[in-house]
């Protein structure tokens, strides 16, 4: 028999009313022949007001106890969800997340999951019963409970469709997830901010991962990267219709026929910068080493080229995390004799789209948009399938809106029909995941290890460093319009910011092209700046990590940069992303650098 887990958010179970809608749609599905298992949230805005409750009697609740307060939520519900489907006529039974054996790390308040035993959820599934799961929570080898952090919920449901639906001990011949929410699916941008947005009929893993790890609120990254890994497509609708919403799947070819899928935004950002480090291998491992210690995550890295044997390396944080970043780095700074400034009032505004793989134009088209505008860009960071901006916080909500309506993201994406031809084969149960993955025991082990599908070398590109450009609106925008206008492709792009009113840009092309676009990029830079300076450099190439968890775990940039000093290898420009993260350095070096990489991740589970 197939199964279906159903996950309900908190505005979904926040009434009484609510509960019994949503224990009818769990009846409907089990008369319609699955199994079925319910994962569900705290009500409404019980998990804010409990921890409203804790700083009422402290300014710092200690993380084991807050755990302890906040599981309750999720027992509430769970319990009145079991109470309503038996209230209706059907057999069903409710557990904690220690009760169905939901194993995770000892980090209180942002625990990740480790395993997932299925003995007791199988046992109550065959019993006939209708599974009732508290998301959100789980327990560590001590015994001690556990919260999973922002989108918890999300990401119980597709750890247990994962689970289940690659069970050693038997799985289910077909695992449906479906995450009910109070929207009807994942719209190009927030409709909130932007009225004429439109729904995705479906978006690719990578895509979403993308746009959950840049502000989307629709599912939280952790629940993508679950889904990824273990290949469970999400089927995200409204808990308040029928109506079909967004499915979440495998990457397939009409998704590259538009660059740009869908836009989000980030509000609180505050930009970091370190002037005058040394231009030194083993520099940004130690500058991220000490971030990542503190397990902050750091989002857009923005390094410039060294001269005179100094760097400048700029990052932004959220700006809840700005104090905690100055503090670390300050001993770093009076070390290395450099100037650690900061702004805030910033917001993030990210392009996200597979097709960008294969459109040309894309920065270029952005960047006259907003110079047109007047919004000035305060810095821009790449990757294969992402743009990133850094603007004024006033002025976020208004960039939004001009490059929706620039790439026509109000419109059918051409495709859709495709779509809803192809659907049913792209849905058919497949079981690829490999056998690393599963544990001895009938479990899935460290189910939430960063999963590397590919170390890749790219020696094919140069570099051209724009020193001493106006940081002014539209600037960008001449450079980009008189590269696009020669049919060269940009690849990587990182925007920094030097202060006094400069900004240093770099951008990769490829080599045949290198000395044309030197030539077009020096003479628009003279146009805007006659004392400005451009430098192409061939002798660069650029090695990358790519997989699923990049982002989401700290870790990985320190354990990529760390490998990377230790070989005495300098970084010389960063790229990062949720699936991939990606550096330049000496074209001399490249062979050491893929080895060291491959070194030091040969520990981690590699998928081909």
């Amino acid at each position: 028999m197939a199964l279906v887990v159903q996950k309900f958010g908190g505005t979904s179970v926040a009434t009484a009313e609510r509960i019994m809608a949503a224990a009818r749609r769990a009846i409907r599905a089990r008369q319609a022949g699955y199994h079925v298992v319910v994962v569900v949230s705290a009500r409404g805005d019980t998990t804010d007001e409990l921890i409203a409750l804790a700083h009422e009697i402290t300014d710092r609740p200690p993380s084991r106890e807050l755990d302890m307060l906040l599981a309750t939520g999720e027992q509430v519900s769970i319990a009145l969800m079991a109470m309503a489907i038996q209230a209706l006529g059907h057999p069903a039974i409710s557990f904690t997340g220690a009760q169905i054996g939901i194993v995770t790390d000892s980090f209180h308040t942002r625990a990740r999951i480790k395993n997932i035993s299925t003995r007791r959820l199988r046992q109550a599934l065959a019993e006939g019963n209708i599974a009732i799961v508290a998301g959100f929570q789980g327990v560590n080898d001590n015994f001690d409970i556990t919260t999973l952090g922002r989108g918890g919920s999300d990401t119980t449901a597709v750890a247990l469709a994962a689970v289940l639906k690659h069970d050693p001990a038997g799985p289910f011949p077909e695992v449906d997830c479906e995450i009910y929410t109070d929207v009807d699916g994942v719209y190009t941008t927030d409709p909130r901010l932007v009225p004429e947005a439109r729904k995705i009929p479906a978006i690719s893993y990578d895509e979403m991962l993308e746009l959950a790890s840049l502000g989307a609120g629709v599912m939280h990254s952790r629940s993508i990267e679950f889904a990824k890994k273990y290949d469970v497509p999400i089927h995200v609708r409204s808990s308040f219709t029928d109506a079909e919403g967004t499915w979440i799947v495998p990457e397939t070819a009409w998704m590259h026929q538009v660059p740009v899928c869908g836009l989000a935004m980030v509000r609180d950002e505050a930009r970091v910068h370190l002037a005058g480090v040394p231009d030194l291998p083993g520099v940004s491992h130690r500058i991220f080493s000490a971030l990542a210690d503190a397990h902050l995550v750091v989002d857009m890295i923005a390094q410039n080229v060294g001269s005179a044997g100094r760097a400048e390396i700029g990052f932004t944080v959220l700006q809840s995390d700005l104090s905690q970043a100055l503090t670390i780095l300050e001993p770093l700074a009076r070390e290395w004799g450099a100037s650690l400034t900061y702004e805030e009032r910033l917001c993030k505004v990210s392009l996200v789209g597979a097709g960008m793989k294969t459109h040309t134009g894309v920065a270029q088209r952005v960047f006259q948009v907003l110079g047109d505008a007047g919004i000035n860009i305060r810095m821009i960071t790449t990757s294969p399938i992402k743009i990133s901006l850094l603007v004024d916080r006033d002025l976020g909500v208004t960039a939004l809106r001009l490059i929706h309506r620039a790439f026509r993201l109000h419109e059918p994406r051409p495709g859709e029909q495709e779509w809803n031809t192809i659907k049913a084969d792209i849905l058919t149960p497949r079981r690829t995941v490999p056998a690393p993955l599963f544990g001895t025991a009938g479990l899935l082990s460290s189910m939430e290890d960063i999963i590397v599908s590919d170390i890749a070398l790219e020696d094919t590109h140069g570099r051209i460093t724009l020193q001493d450009l106006p940081d002014r609106p539209g600037v960008c925008a001449h450079i980009f319009s008189a590269i696009a206008a020669a049919g060269i492709v940009v690849d990587m792009i990182v925007q920094n910011p030097k202060g006094q009113g400069f900004a240093e840009l770099s951008f990769t092309v490829p080599r045949e092209n290198l000395e044309h676009a030197w030539h077009i990029a020096r003479r628009a830079l003279q146009e805007i700046h006659p004392s400005g300076r451009a430098i192409a450099d061939p002798d660069i190439a650029t090695v990358a990590v790519e997989g699923v968890g990049m982002r989401s775990h700290s870790g990985v940039a320190r354990r990529m940069f760390g490998a990377l000093a230790q070989q005495g290898i300098n970084i010389e420009m960063i790229s990062t992303s949720e699936i991939r993260v990606e550096v330049v350095v000496e074209r001399r070096h490249a062979q050491a650098a893929l080895e060291c990489l491959r070194r030091a991740f040969s520990r981690q589970s590699v998928c081909a």
